[in-house]
């Protein structure tokens, strides 16, 4: 990944850090810096972490999954199979002459389409 070299190369550039520098402060080589930035070597990822940790930065950032430093923010919404067996089992669980049943029933029939549609 060519990404991976140029964002260390920028994060350490940014702080006018050396080569050398970065390798002290992450007790490996300056040569491995320099294949990590050029691309010569695959980080580790224990050093891909140290990197993150210094510059403050998540790892999906130095992985160019995003392009946001802080790092790209997940609005986890587990998938449901929509399945009748689901539907009925949902159905069976509520009391039928409960106002707040008949809406907690709609929210997990709502949450198994996927919680955008209404």
């Amino acid at each position: 990944m060519d990404i991976v070299g140029t964002r260390i190369k920028e994060l350490r550039k940014g702080l006018g850090l050396t080569q050398k520098q970065i390798a002290e402060k992450f007790s490996i080589m300056q040569s491995a810096v320099n294949r990590y930035e050029n691309n010569q070597s695959e980080i580790p990822y224990k050093t891909l972490i140290a990197y993150a940790d210094y510059f403050d930065v998540s790892v999906d950032y130095i992985l160019g999954r995003t392009d946001q430093p802080q790092g790209k923010l997940y609005d986890f919404k587990p998938k449901v199979e929509d399945n009748e067996d689901m539907k009925l089992f949902i159905e069976m669980c509520f009391d039928p002459k409960s106002p707040m049943s008949g809406k907690l029933k709609d929210v997990l029939l709502q949450m198994m389409k996927g919680g955008d549609e209404k």
